[in-house]
């Protein structure tokens, strides 16, 4: 099968097309014929050397994919070779074939094409798992969420409107504001031309998704309201910052955040369970769906990363699995 590897680390021209085994599934485990691959914010840490896959995962970038199920391994009952599905991986999604646990596997939604579907898993589980179960946004809370135009931060305003929150976002542009204005965000800023935090003066914030750290962290917590809580899902301008310790204790503030990708199998595998019973439904009927940005060829996958750091994407960035 073809793979991208990543014989070093460095900028996008070390990813190389190769050529690997089809994996063989253990117990638990299914193998997912890939149509389509998404791109993630992850892949580009790995591949600059700042980010590890886990034990026993797969050395390949990739970490969701949409296709077809070709085997599939003792224990597992609820897949057959044939299912058409989309799946969370714990690495190797940059590949014409994947491996992954079983209870990691979700349908490809009705009325939702395989390219769409290779763009949910990674991006809709970080955000339940962070928005939803650990920060405990409820129906009538407002969430703030930086990089609104990102994969993340365009799925994190369909979730927080199709679960009753209010949603405001920071964007780098006018026409990304716009588009998030579109998608359903109440309020956007443009971070480049105004400070949000003087932008926000008079909003009751519950939640901040940041995605940023560095010194946004210190003006999150000044936007927050009483009882509010900030969660972490990266750190683009560093992994320190300066904490106001008594604005967090006279706030009540909480301060949480996640990785992803070395959650244990129980952990995904509820996350799982709250899509496809909470949310996979909202996708069938309509009511959600992912932004589309570009799908790139799997053998170009330098090019998407090289667009996706370049912050100009709106939305979810695909490759193209087989030839």
């Amino acid at each position: 099968m073809r793979v991208i590897e990543l014989p070093s680390h460095g900028g996008p021209e070390v990813l190389t097309l190769g050529a690997r085994d089809v994996p063989i599934p253990a117990y638990g485990q299914v193998v997912i014929q890939n149509h389509y691959a998404g791109v993630n914010r992850p892949d580009c840490l790995q591949r600059a050397g700042l980010y590890t896959p886990p034990k026993g995962a797969s050395d390949l970038p990739g970490l969701e994919s949409a296709g077809v199920i070709t085997a599939v391994g003792e224990g597992v009952s609820q897949w057959t070779v044939g299912d058409e599905v989309c799946a969370l991986l714990p690495g190797g999604g940059y590949a014409e074939y994947s491996l992954t646990n079983a209870a990691h596997v979700l349908p490809i939604p009705e009325g939702i094409d395989v390219a769409s579907a290779a763009a949910l898993p990674e991006t809709f589980f970080t955000v339940w798992f962070n928005l939803f179960i650990k920060a405990k946004l409820k129906a009538g809370e407002t969430v703030l969420i930086h990089g609104g135009t990102s994969g993340i931060g365009t799925t994190a305003i369909m979730l927080a409107n199709a679960f009753g929150a209010r949603a405001i976002v920071t964007a780098g542009s006018d026409d990304k504001c716009a588009k998030c204005l579109e998608i359903g965000a109440d309020i956007a800023v443009n971070y480049r031309d105004e400070d949000f935090v003087e932008a926000l003066k008079g909003q009751k914030i519950d939640v901040v998704l940041d995605m940023v750290g560095g010194d946004y962290t210190g003006r999150n917590l000044k936007v927050l309201g009483q009882g509010g809580r900030l969660v972490n899902i990266a750190f683009l301008q560093g992994i320190k910052a300066e904490v106001n310790l008594a604005l967090v204790m006279a706030k009540e503030l909480v301060l949480t955040g996640s990785f992803l990708r070395p959650q244990t199998d129980l952990t995904k595998a509820r996350i799982t369970k709250g899509l496809r019973t909470k949310v996979w439904p909202l996708i069938a009927a309509g009511r959600l769906a992912p932004v589309m940005d570009q799908t790139f060829d799997l053998s170009d996958a330098s090019a998407a990363h090289t667009r996706m750091e370049a912050g100009e994407h709106i939305g979810k960035i695909v490759l193209k699995a087989q030839a």
